[in-house]
């Protein structure tokens, strides 16, 4: 997949062109994806994707995001797309008019457009699939829905604040993911009889809070893990960290790019009395942790 921030730097030749921010590449993205993929094989055109970094929603409102640029673009490498447009979406960009919009995909050489149904763009939301049909004709793709509500970034968003990464897997069609690189913490794990990989994630990145079982990889290995996301209450309270146990692993972390997919939630986080009441629910968390991967 080729990969570019600005319209010059990709490849020139008329192209299917799906626009959207694809936070997350939910089951809804892909569903377009496939639209669009299947659009591309029939014109024998290549298929790119433009989309935006940070997400409208993340810059624009302040949510947070479920997937970084690099963890987008991998998920769109996986869904078959051939080319990549991440423009950096900035205030400059908010404010451009529709018309500025539309020249990008001129300039694209669009031969067909694919967007959703609620997807808007320009200053102020101005434009909408209409205008995009004075570029190229344009496939609009109805909202998916499952359990009577459509999928969409901000109920996966919900759901995950919420700790409920199992309602958010059945809508992104994947296990919720989070990577980052391990620093040295305090090492309280490792005092606890826990060693624990304290995991610095990109500013913004949508964590679910509490205690998980999880699945780690560190380069091509994969090992069960349990992580908790939280602020440590027993300790006072802090800012917000993501903690991983690997199970059965031995050696040094730091320095290492850890990639996590959290699969069950266990328990939600709560201050013990002392640490000996915290060491001993650790223990507890690991043992269900063992049986939910029948260890």
């Amino acid at each position: 997949m080729i990969i570019a921030a600005e319209v010059a730097d990709l490849p020139p030749g008329p192209k299917v062109v799906a626009v959207g921010s694809f936070d997350g590449v939910h089951l809804g993205h892909q569903s377009l994806l496939a639209r669009a993929r299947a659009l591309a094989a029939q014109e024998r055109l290549p298929l790119l994707v433009y989309t935006f970094d940070p997400p409208t929603k993340v810059f624009m409102r302040g949510v947070g995001m479920l997937s970084t640029l690099s963890e987008k673009l991998d998920l769109l490498r996986e869904q078959g797309v051939d080319l990549a447009l991440a423009v950096p979406f900035d205030e400059d960009f908010a404010g451009r008019d529709k018309a500025a919009f539309l020249d990008d995909l001129v300039r694209l050489e669009a031969r067909r457009l694919v967007v959703g149904e609620d997807f808007a763009f320009g200053r102020g939301r101005s434009g909408g699939p209409a205008d995009l049909e004075t570029v190229a004709p344009t496939l609009t793709v109805p909202l998916l829905d499952l359990g009577g509500a459509p999928v969409k970034s901000t109920r996966i968003r919900e759901l995950l604040e919420q700790g409920d990464v199992e309602a958010a897997r059945h809508l992104l069609g994947r296990p919720y993911g989070a990577r980052g690189i391990v620093r040295q913490g305090e090492r309280l794990g490792r005092r606890l009889g826990f060693p624990t990989a304290n995991v610095e994630t990109a500013p913004g990145k949508v964590l679910p809070r509490g205690v998980f079982a999880a699945r780690a990889w560190v380069g091509e290995r994969t090992h069960p893990a349990v992580v908790n996301v939280g602020t440590r209450p027993t300790l006072g309270g802090g800012a917000l960290r993501l903690e991983a146990h690997l199970i059965g692993f031995s050696g040094e972390l730091y320095g290492h790019e850890l990639r996590l997919v959290f699969l069950k939630k266990l328990r939600d986080e709560r201050a013990f009395a002392d640490l000996e009441a915290l060491r001993a629910q650790i223990a507890r968390d690991l043992e269900a942790a063992r049986r939910f991967f029948r260890l």
